[in-house]
């Protein structure tokens, strides 16, 4: 683990604090019943603004291969994900007219839930991924797959043996790379001079105005704007060309990186309004601290209120976001029974810092509590669709993001009531 002195994009000195969450587990490294009384790995988490090129990070750096090179979250289990993907790459086939002489490559590949949408297009594609145990099960599936960090010199690597590409996606591994020139050279390297890049990241806007504080944890090292983006890939020759905003994760932009062209409206009218914003100053940031420290006090009254009142509480969604929230709000086994989770991967483990026990969704069901806390908001509509049986049942659901609310009434009666 090592502090930043300087940005780790531009070099500049000038930074200034946004947000301070204190000494935090690995938000990902979930625990083994009989290791629960072993002393966990902890780091600062807390997040700077860099003054001169815009761009939002954390201020320590955490080995990328203990954050990475066993790894437990698998797209596959989103059925939001799939469909997400499916749909970002039977548009580039046919926007690119791609075909079996053309190329795609994923950085940070997971299980293959992207690249197979390729493969059963007839496109050929390569899948980039560190984690071994995430790599392997998409070998099984058929998707060629490097088990290496992406960055300059793989970059290299895939130019000296002609395996250019004519798309590279990077969904949500963008912000996870400390060097994040590296990671933009290997870009540059890897694509086809009339190529094009896709990445998608969470918003940085969307994360300040929605406070979704829990978005930040020690493998995203940057949270980016547009500004922030365009700023970094000038340096590289690389030019973001197109931009959209996209619902999911709470709010993410996908970035279209090309080596010539022409900007958008779209990157134009966004870039303006980032300007009008403030986004490009300390100046819009400086109060988030303070809606981060309101929403944690609201959120634990309601939780500390409910569990007085004996009512039973439980979790959903054994993410990272969920890590970040409940050690920061020090909310664990005293409060909430367990979390349920989907992935089979995590069943069996406990949450880090807080020790939670992580069960199939069967659970909510089977035990009934009063009230599920939902960790991984970002797939509310989905989740909350899954669990018909238990809302059904009388059960509720408390959303903790932007300010924390209780959903309740059948999966067909969805609505929001007060929590006084």
């Amino acid at each position: 683990m090592s502090r930043i002195t300087e940005c780790r994009s531009c070099n500049s000195t000038e930074l200034q604090l946004v947000l301070d969450l204190g000494e935090t587990p690995l938000a990902n490294s979930l625990l083994k019943p009989d290791e629960i009384d072993k002393p966990e790995f902890k780091a600062p988490l807390a997040v700077v603004f860099c003054n001169t090129c815009s761009l939002l990070q954390i201020t320590h750096t955490v080995d990328p291969a203990r954050l990475f090179s066993n790894y437990s979250y698998f797209s596959s289990f989103s059925d939001t994900m799939l469909k997400h993907s499916k749909s970002i790459a039977d548009r580039l086939v046919s926007e690119r007219k791609l075909g079996p002489d053309s190329l795609a490559v994923e950085v940070a590949s997971n299980d293959g839930y992207l690249l197979q949408n390729y493969k059963q297009a007839g496109i050929p594609v390569l899948g980039i991924e560190p984690a071994r145990n995430i790599a392997d099960v998409a070998i099984e599936k058929g998707i060629p797959t490097l088990c290496e960090f992406f960055g300059r010199e793989l970059g290299q690597e895939l130019r000296a043996s002609a395996r250019l590409a004519d798309v590279i996606h990077a969904n949500n591994v963008f912000a996870h790379v400390p060097d994040i020139n590296g990671f933009l050279a290997g870009i540059e390297l890897a694509l086809k001079d009339d190529g094009i890049a896709i990445i998608e990241f969470p918003y940085a806007r969307d994360m300040i105005e929605k406070v979704e504080f829990d978005t930040i944890y020690h493998e995203h090292v940057f949270y980016f704007t547009l500004t922030a983006v365009e700023n970094a890939c000038s340096r590289h020759k690389l030019l973001v060309s197109d931009v959209e905003r996209l619902p999911i994760h709470g709010g993410s932009l996908r970035v279209f990186i090309t080596k010539c062209g022409l900007v958008s409206q779209a990157v134009i009218n966004l870039r303006e309004q980032e300007k009008s914003l403030k986004l490009d100053s300390m100046e819009a940031y400086n109060d988030f601290g303070d809606r981060v420290r309101g929403l944690r006090q609201e959120l634990t009254q309601l939780l500390l209120s409910l569990k007085e009142s004996g009512k039973t509480i439980a979790a959903y969604g054994a993410a990272a976001k969920g890590s970040t929230l409940l050690n920061f709000i020090g909310v664990g086994t005293d409060v909430l029974d367990f979390v349920a989770d989907r992935s089979t991967v995590k069943q069996g483990f406990l949450m880090p810092g807080v020790h939670l026990p992580i069960v199939p969704p069967e659970q909510l069901v089977e035990q009934a509590p009063d009230y599920v806390l939902l960790l991984t908001w970002n797939f509310a509509d989905e989740i909350l669709h899954q669990q018909q049986a238990y809302r059904d049942a009388g059960g509720k659901f408390i959303i903790p993001v932007p300010s924390p609310h209780v959903i309740e009434g059948t999966a067909s009666e969805r609505q929001k009531v007060s929590i006084s």
